[in-house]
């Protein structure tokens, strides 16, 4: 397929409101995306009390609480994620969701979405890598924070536990919110193609989306960006999200790209073949010659329409004998 996926990640920016969540449905099925992506939870699997915030985090919230005490009112249950999932049917929209804990994995097994997403924070966590795989299904990766060996070690531990390379797509990834332009370094996620042999996709952090644009232009299968109704909304990733129209001009601007990158082969388009006599040119008369002339570069030239001799046989016309009249600007004949 040449389609790229693209992943809208509403994340946690439904502020714990099933109705907020619905309406970021809403913008995702509008916008044209392939997924709308969630986030799966129980705050006492996943985080101690005492894990601080990030800094992004505590910037966009203005508080010194604890990650506990933010991310637990973010928290959907499991009969919100059942009354989303339907949502997403009426709506004709696949639903998609990241764990981060072994309970919340098997919860999203059993809604059988036959698509899995490990995100940045797990990359390092083997007893969740060796689940996820044990269910030999895709599996998206992220990699935000990481080395090459860090996703090397990853990959490993999925390909033991029974996934195959052609199962994975690691996505190039920055875990800051919002990423400067400066520590994208996108041209990364060609490395790991090319490392590791496996498709690759990109999961943007950055203000705008210029950046996801040139991550499909250099071959990202999967694209996944966060997106909000509103930026000035409370919440740890508003600010780094796309608001609703500036999704649907991404998703725009990512199939534009698909149809411009075409094949790898250099042709003729049809669009374009009409323009082929108007545009290039033909060998003609530089002046009046009379039958008999010898054709010199003093009496012959080079001029649009190209209906006539290619100046590419330029030195096999020169040094013709002209067989009738030609007066100026009309095409060389032989």
């Amino acid at each position: 397929m040449n389609k790229t996926i693209i992943i809208a990640e509403a994340g946690v920016n439904h502020n714990g409101s099933v109705e907020i969540a619905k309406k970021l449905i809403d913008v995702a099925a509008v916008a044209g995306v392939d997924y709308v992506k969630f986030q799966t939870f129980k705050t006492e699997l996943a985080i101690t009390k005492a894990a601080p915030q990030a800094e992004y985090q505590r910037v966009n919230l203005k508080s010194d609480n604890s990650q506990f005490d933010m991310v637990k009112k973010l928290e959907l249950s499991d009969s919100e994620h059942l009354e989303l999932i339907q949502y997403c049917t009426k709506k004709n929209i696949k639903f998609f969701s990241t764990a981060f804990d072994l309970v919340s994995v098997n919860f999203l097994a059993s809604l059988h979405l036959g698509l899995w997403k490990i995100p940045s924070g797990e990359i390092t966590n083997y007893p969740y890598l060796k689940k996820i795989a044990s269910f030999h299904e895709p599996v998206i990766l992220s990699t935000g924070m990481c080395e090459m060996p860090d996703i090397d070690n990853a990959l490993c531990v999925l390909l033991d536990n029974g996934l195959s390379k052609d199962q994975i797509t690691i996505l190039h990834c920055n875990t800051e919110y919002p990423t400067p332009m400066e520590d994208v370094n996108l041209n990364a996620m060609k490395t790991i193609a090319n490392k590791f042999g496996v498709d690759v996709g990109y999961s943007d952090h950055t203000r705008g989306y210029e950046v996801p644009i040139a991550a499909v232009a250099l071959g990202a299968k999967v694209i996944e960006k966060h997106f909000t109704l509103d930026r000035n909304m409370e919440g740890p990733d508003h600010k780094a999200s796309l608001e609703p129209s500036e999704l649907a001009a991404m998703v725009s601007a990512i199939r534009n790209v698909e149809k411009a990158l075409g094949s790898i082969e250099k042709r003729v388009s049809d669009s374009e073949r009409k323009n082929i006599i108007i545009a290039r040119k033909s060998i003609v008369a530089a002046r009046d010659i009379k039958a008999g002339e010898i054709f010199t570069e003093a009496n012959v030239t080079v001029k649009r329409p190209g209906s006539g001799i290619s100046p590419m046989q330029w030195e096999n016309v020169l040094g013709k004998v002209a067989r009738r009249n030609f007066q100026l600007d009309e095409l060389i004949e032989l």
